[in-house]
């Protein structure tokens, strides 16, 4: 028998101010997504904004829908359509802010383990890292790369 161990590394920012030029811009893309959220259910806004290699940045948002579970998070309606419009172009980091009732929450709110494997499945195509950036409001935290947040990723198959 062997003893493993996985871990993971981030860095904190307290405010957008701290992030660099180009991924202040995709936090704040995916902050400006939370007011394209659909969420008459639960009234939690979710955006995500995905990065592509060339700098190109294209949001979702959180649909909900009344025949629950129909609706899809908003990380994986703006991984969908990147790659649907895009499917050439590589992913190189998505940001995710989530918010209620026109105000960002003040913590990160976290993918959900469906979101996350999309994520991976993205990562993996583009045959690179692709970061990740949780924006909150008074924290934001960001991981290298989608295996931080999701460690052995299925990738089987």
């Amino acid at each position: 028998m062997t003893n493993k161990e996985i871990k993971i590394a981030w860095r904190e920012y307290y405010g957008l101010d701290e992030l660099d030029v180009q991924d202040r811009e995709l936090a704040q893309a995916a902050i400006d997504a939370t007011a394209l959220s659909y969420a008459p259910y639960s009234g939690f806004n979710v955006g995500a904004a995905v990065l592509f290699e060339d700098g190109e940045i294209v949001k979702g948002a959180n649909q909900e829908n009344a025949a629950y579970p129909s609706g899809l998070c908003a990380e994986r309606t703006a991984l969908f359509y990147a790659s649907a419009s895009r499917p050439d172009k590589a992913m190189t980091a998505i940001a995710i802010a989530a918010g209620q009732n026109g105000k960002i929450c003040d913590m990160p709110a976290t993918p959900c383990g469906a979101c996350r494997q999309v994520m991976a499945q993205y990562q993996t195509k583009s045959g690179r890292p692709m970061k990740v950036i949780l924006v909150g409001e008074k924290l934001i935290w960001s991981f290298d790369k989608v295996d931080d947040l999701l460690p052995l990723i299925f990738d089987s198959i």
